[in-house]
Parts: C-alpha cells; structure tokens; sequence
C-alpha cells in the first residue's frame, strides 16, 4: 500500500503557508457544532485542547491524573529550541532544520521537520506572553544554552524545570477554556478504546479509575497526545504511569505505527542502584554545557575521582567528536559511555557509569553560576545518590528516555483512519531515528499551538459526520471487548504480580532490543518476549476487584499492551536490516563504530498494519529529500 503523506509541493519555506492558504475554513458559527475529543494533556494536548477550544471548537479533554498539570511534560528539564539567534551565533531556521534531519540520521520526514523549525520561534512568543519564566541574560533577552548536535546556543530554559513552566503556561491556556464552557475536562478517566465507525474513528471509550465505570464518548474528530513507550523498558525515565495504551489501542483497530523501533536512550542518567528499583532519573542534557564526561584511561581504576590525576583521565566524547564533545548527539553519547563500560572502565560500585564532573566549571564561573543554571538539578542528584555534585563528579548512565517511533501520520498529522489525529511523542513524524535534545517541547508546543488548529479544519470542513447513537453496535462491541479484557485479567489468579512481569519483559527488552542490536538477539528476544506474554496470561495476579480504585488493574492493562509492542519493537528492529541513529545493529557499524547507513533499502517509514494473530503487515512511505542532500553523519 501506498501511503500518501499529503506534503504540498513547491519550495520548502513556502510549503506551509502554501498548505494552510489552501485548507478550507470553517466559520466562527459552524465550529461549534463540531465536537473533538482529545486524549492527553500534556503540552501537546493540553495546547491543542485549549486552541481548538479558543476558536470555538466543541472539545473534551481526557486525562488519567487527578490534575492535567500532572502530565509527563512536566518533567522535561533542560530547555527547548527555538531559532531566534538571539545569541547573534548564525542561527537559522534552515540551520535548526538542518541540525535536526542530520540528528535523526535523515530517517524524518523533510517537509515535516522544516515545518517545525519554522514555527519554533512563535513557540517561544506564545509562551513569554503566557508568562513562562524564561531565564534572561544582563540585557533583558532571553538566555540560551546548547544542547547536543547543535554548535549554536538556541535553547531556552527556565533552570532545569522547563517542562514544568511551559506545562503550567499550557495549564493556564486550558483552564481558561474550561472556565469558559469551550472546554470539558475528565480527569482520573483513562482511555482504553479507540472507536472506529465504518472506517472512520469517531470516538473513545475511557475507565473511570476512582469506580471502574465504563463508558464511550463520541464526537466527530479524535487527537491522541498520549506520549511515548519508553516504559516497554520496564527501567526508563519516564513516570510509572506512562504507557502506550491508547496508541496500541489505535494500532489494533487499524491505525499504522511507522518506526516502532526508534526508542531512544539518554546518555545523561542515575545508574540503577538496586534490582527493585522501578524507574530511573533524568540528568538533564543541559549539563554537559558545563560538565565534562570522564572515564579512568585505566581498566579496573579503583581510586577516588579527585584522587585520579588529569593524565589518567579520558575526556573520550571531547576526544572522539573534538567538534561537539560532551554536546555530541544523545545515541553517539550513549554508544560511547556504554562502550567505556564495556572496556572495563566503568565507575561506581556497578562499574556501569561514568563521570560527569564540574570541577573546570566551578573553577571557571564560581559556584553561584552553576547553581543559577542547574541547582534544582544537583540537588536532586545529591538527594537520590547521596553525593554532593559540587565536591564530587557526577555518575550517570544510559536509560531509555524517548520514542521516535508512533502512530504514522500525514502532513496534517492525520492517521490513515481518517479522523484520527496524533500529536506529539505519540506520533512518528519530526525526528526520524534520534532526536535531539530540547526537540520535544518544540514539537509538542508546535502540534497543538500552530499545527492542528489549521489542519483538523481539512478534515472537517469536508462536513460534519453524521450522528451516531450510543447504542450503535461498534460502540457496544469496544465496550464489551475492554470489560472482557479486564475480566479475563482479574480472572487469571497467578502467582506474579503487573510488575515482576513488566520487569521480566524489560531485563530481555534492555538485553537484546536496547543501545545494541543483532539479528541473534533480536530473534531470541522475540522468542522470549512471547514466553514472558504466555506467562502473563496464565500467570498474573490481580488483588480485588474493579469497582474502586486499583491501581493493579491499571497496571496489568497497561503490561499487557506493552508485551504486544514490545514483539513488534523486536520484529521491526530485525526487519530494518541498517544501523541508524539510535537504532544500532551491531551487524553494521563503521570502523569506528559508528553507525552505518543502508539508504538503498531503507530510506523510507516502515509502517505496520495490524494483522490479527498473523504477522503484521509492513507498509512503506518513500523519504525523498528534495532539499536536503543524504550524507554521513559527522560529529567529529
């Protein structure tokens, strides 16, 4: 099947403009006779709820928190990119455009990834209005740092809290709406269907989490914003109650997921510390600005950081990629530290970290600096790890951090359902095999704020779907089919719990689907993976019932969605016989080790199609690069 991705043609810088004149508006007094739901409330969705809300949309919100401000957005901490070139350093649209294809290993789609380079800098006007607190340097401008792939300082931060900041920006956006009646907000509602009417997704059906009750909603469009899958990891930075649900749910109903294997692993993490720990801690990005990446030059080094001398420290990422050093792109980083470790040259009790140390820093701008630029950070450090960043370096490791893979999307970030709409980390299309950091408040602001607010209106100027009762036969199978499912759950009675499973399932994920790759593993991964899943369905334990809150059945809901996606991670990673970006198959790796390309036979989306208990189906979208000629990546 040939997927149409819908991009306009002509120049690249016109492309968007060139798309929005020609979308079909609808009138003040018509949009309120559509309904859209959108599921998700973090600064993609919550962005785009409060927008379509404000041009005067019919709109419902859904969020499995208590609040919509508790959506994973807020703990984003370094900064997001923008290209204002406040710093007067050469910055560019075209240059943060060109940063970011060559970051991805020119596996985006083009005219998609311009597009969100070109609106960066309303994003960044949109949120300084809203009242975010952006740090400023002496004259009143902006500040920016560097973030890794980038030789330009175009990120803006508000200390390491960023996220935080523009969540509460977005939060104050919805919050206005729903005040006004333009917007309806289910908290504590999580969604657990998707419902497709004669091939057209048409609305939801949710659990409420406080009494199990089941119910469907209709309208006449359906935005996911739900996020990524790093979770599949079981260990991962992001919060427990992160899942890809909704998305899988959207999958097996017939929506393509293009990528699945592009998971990316931050180089800048908390080594685990214990068999039982349940998540991992993000080191922002931001501070390899200011710290420096060491490793012992000797294997086995058993002395104290302040007690090994320069002469027998490796400074490897300023050695390996001079140009970028400790700002190198987050898989280069990663492929590195990991492979210092394998060395013998690990730090810690582990032996599975390496140094970030601050010392040349303090030195040079005192401790006040650093503490204005990253205090909240190095206190959370020393907090968990109970070591002071300011007298000893830093240890941190590689975790999974971020998807790039999603639900497939056109132009108008549209699935091939028609009506169904994904925005943000929960969609494919921006950053290709590696994103670099500070790019996903970027694309998130840029889906909801500027993108879906004109796009949705080519889908539903075409006119407005017919009604649907909520006795319709499709609504009551999607919600008979989500009581079965949790019903066959409850009813197993076993002996492992959500968790055990879901860490099981993550040791094989980490092992064989993580940093490295092979066809050897990846074959024995799948096979295990569906061991771990049989296991799951004769074996789980789920205590109580599902007329309160039970957070165990949230869980095993969430587990058993995971143990599926986790087979077609595998299986897509094995198909893609190259090495991309963070996807790194051992079999193909430059002399250096670096990762080797196959633009011949896979410079295209590969996008599955949900094919029952058969193997899925793997479609193709064609990555032609008009404006951008293919190379080899360089950070040297």
């Amino acid at each position: 099947m040939s997927l149409d991705s819908k991009v306009p043609s002509g120049p690249l810088e016109l492309k968007w403009q060139k798309h929005k004149d020609n979308i079909k508006p609808i009138s003040p007094a018509n949009k309120r006779k559509y309904k859209i739901l959108v599921v998700g409330t973090g600064l993609a969705g919550g962005s785009a709820a409060a927008t379509l809300g404000e041009l005067g949309f019919d709109v419902e919100v859904f969020t499995y928190h208590d609040s919509a401000r508790r959506a994973h957005s807020v703990a984003a901490q370094g900064g997001i990119n923008a290209a204002k070139n406040y710093q007067n350093d050469g910055d560019s649209v075209w240059r943060l455009f060109i940063d970011t294809i060559k970051g991805g290993d020119y596996r985006a789609r083009e005219a998609n990834t311009y597009r969100l380079a070109e609106l960066s800098g309303n994003i960044i006007d949109q949120a300084t209005a809203q009242g975010v607190p952006f740090a400023r340097e002496y004259g009143g401008y902006l500040d920016n740092r560097s973030f890794g792939g980038a030789l330009v300082s175009r990120t803006f931060y508000a200390r390491g809290q960023t996220g935080q900041q523009l969540l509460l920006g977005v939060y104050s956006g919805l919050s206005r709406q729903v005040g006004a009646g333009h917007v309806k907000l289910h908290s504590r509602q999580e969604m657990l269907d998707l419902i497709v009417i004669d091939g057209i997704a048409r609305g939801i059906v949710v659990r409420d989490l406080t009494n199990g009750k089941i119910e469907s909603f209709i309208g006449d469009a359906v935005i996911l914003a739900t996020g990524g899958y790093a979770n599949v990891f079981f260990l991962s930075t992001l919060a427990l109650h992160c899942n890809a649900t909704a998305i899988w749910r959207a999958y097996k109903k017939g929506a393509y997921f293009a990528n699945p294997c592009f998971t990316q692993i931050h180089p800048t993490c908390i080594p685990q510390h214990g068999e039982y720990q349940s998540k991992l801690t993000l080191m922002s990005e931001s501070l390899r600005n200011d710290g420096r990446v060491w490793v012992p030059k000797n294997p086995g080094e058993t002395r104290p950081p302040d007690q090994i001398p320069e002469e027998d420290r490796d400074y490897f990422l300023e050695r390996l990629y001079p140009s970028y050093g400790n700002l190198s792109p987050r898989d280069i980083a990663s492929r590195a530290a990991k492979r210092m470790c394998d060395e013998g040259r690990g730090v810690g009790k582990s032996r599975q970290a390496v140094y970030l140390d601050f010392s040349d820093a303090l030195n040079r701008l005192g401790r006040k600096v650093i503490d204005d630029r990253y205090g909240n950070l190095f206190e959370m450090y020393e907090r968990i790890v109970d070591e002071n960043p300011y007298k000893v370096p830093m240890m941190i490791y590689p975790a999974p951090h971020y998807t790039m893979g999603g639900l497939w999307v056109d132009y108008n970030l549209m699935n091939n359902i028609p009506g169904l709409f994904v925005l943000g980390e929960a969609n494919f299309s921006d950053h290709g095999a590696n994103r670099l950091g500070a790019s996903a408040l970027m694309q998130g602001l840029a889906d909801g704020y500027f993108i879906i607010p004109y796009t949705i209106n080519a889908y539903l100027s075409n006119g407005k779907p017919p009604a649907v009762p909520l006795d319709h036969p499709e609504i009551k199978k999607a919600e008979s089919d989500v009581k079965e499912r949790i019903n066959k759950l409850i009813s197993i009675n076993g002996k492992e719990t959500p968790t055990s499973l879901h860490r099981k399932l993550g040791k094989v994920m980490w092992n064989y689907v993580g940093m490295g790759r092979n066809e050897q593993g990846l074959k024995f991964a799948i096979n295990q993976i569906q061991e771990i899943r049989d296991e799951f369905w004769h074996n789980l334990k789920i205590v109580g019932n599902d007329s309160y809150v039970n957070p165990v059945i949230e869980k095993a809901l969430r587990v058993a969605d995971f143990m599926e996606l986790a087979e077609l991670i595998a299986l897509d990673a094995l198909e893609r016989d190259e090495s991309c970006g963070a996807h790194f198959r051992e079999e193909h790796q430059t002399p250096e080790g670096e990762a080797l390309r196959d633009d011949e036979h896979f410079a295209h989306v590969a996008a599955w199609e949900y094919n029952g208990d058969n193997k899925p189906i793997r479609h193709k979208e064609e990555l032609n690069y008009e404006f951008v000629q293919l190379a080899t990546r360089s950070y040297k």
